[in-house]
């Protein structure tokens, strides 16, 4: 007990020790080179990530509680928030005009980016109603740009299996991830349709997938045996269940987002305010990274899909360790994305 006390007085002694000579080194630091924190930051780092979030941790760790609570504001009064916190800083923006702007950006993608984790919970709050025109509306969407040659036969039908759907009514499917997995899938479905249906053909067909089709452009038949060429066609992982599948990967998109993982993505890609359609575009570079990555694991059967998905998630988040990290997509969701 005497050494667990000792251990923790030291430990605090330690923390006040260390705050207060920050505080100090801060102070010296202002002195000398007559710039604040703040103006150091948006001086000597470039735009993006890296500059959002050392002035996200500058403001959030101030001993100012003004500036503390400028990181919450609503997004109208970001201007004003800018005035206050030049004012406090006793920063004369006549001389400094460049550090509005740069400060302004960066509390767009502060206050944007909490805003956008409020809209997309309330999305996955709202369950899906079969009773709502629109959310029935959306359904067929997803239906129409998967399986545009194939017409459904009815609402409730054994044809919704066909993309990946657990029964005959797919509702029952989205109580985890509320909309928010439904606006995923026709998102990916209408703006990248061509990779959402080659995605699903190859969920479906693993064993005859594009992927082995472009192993056979390099690797002709005149090359290998029959036997080699019969090997080669069901030596790949097996299908999954797309629909299913999209939602789990709403969910991995979801975490990413609450745990702040995509703070890295998303300052580096929105020049102000990351929105849903940046989440939503998220997902599809998700999906299509992930069907890559289900296929170079090669799994032996579906019951290690949570393996492959904790692992996928892993290398993501390892990805996104990096402060220049920009997840983006090379399909045609992504071209919208690059240009904003």
């Amino acid at each position: 007990l005497f050494f667990f006390l000792t251990r923790m007085f030291v430990q605090v002694c330690l923390y006040f020790y260390c705050k207060c000579l920050w505080r100090c080194l801060k102070f010296v630091v202002r002195k000398l080179t007559g710039r604040c924190e703040l103006q150091r930051i948006c001086y000597n780092t470039k735009p993006g990530a890296a500059r959002t979030m050392k002035i996200e941790a500058s403001l959030k760790g101030s001993k100012s509680k003004r500036l503390q609570t400028s990181v919450s504001v609503h997004p109208d009064a970001i201007e004003k928030t800018i005035d206050d916190i030049m004012e406090l800083k006793r920063i004369n923006p006549d001389i400094n005009p460049q550090l509005g702007v740069s400060l302004q950006a960066c509390l767009l993608q502060i206050v944007g980016y909490r805003n956008l984790i409020a809209e997309v919970e309330k999305l996955r709050r709202e369950p899906y109603d079969s009773e709502n025109p629109q959310h029935e509306e959306m359904l067929l969407k997803l239906w129409k740009c998967l399986k545009p040659d194939s017409p459904l036969k009815a609402r409730i039908s054994k044809q919704w299996c066909e993309i990946g759907f657990q029964g005959d009514d797919p509702k029952t499917d989205f109580r985890g991830m509320g909309l928010l997995g439904l606006y995923n899938l026709v998102y990916f479905a209408e703006w990248d349709t061509e990779i959402a249906q080659r995605v699903l053909s190859d969920s479906l067909h693993p064993k005859y997938s594009a992927w082995q089709c472009l192993h056979f452009l390099f690797f002709p038949l005149s090359q290998l045996s029959k036997a080699e060429w019969e090997k080669k066609k069901f030596d790949k992982a097996i299908g999954y269940s797309f629909a299913i599948v999209g939602i789990n990967i709403t969910d991995l998109a979801y975490n990413l987002l609450v745990s702040g993982a995509l703070k890295t993505h998303f300052y580096n890609v929105a020049p102000e305010a990351p929105t849903l359609t940046h989440f939503q575009q998220t997902f599809c570079y998700l999906m299509h990274e992930f069907h890559k990555f289900w296929i170079e694991e090669d799994p032996l059967d579906i019951m290690e899909f949570n393996r492959v998905r904790e692992k996928f998630h892993k290398r993501i988040l390892k990805q996104l360790q990096n402060p220049e990290m920009a997840l983006c997509p090379h399909f045609a969701a992504s071209e919208s994305l690059i240009n904003m």
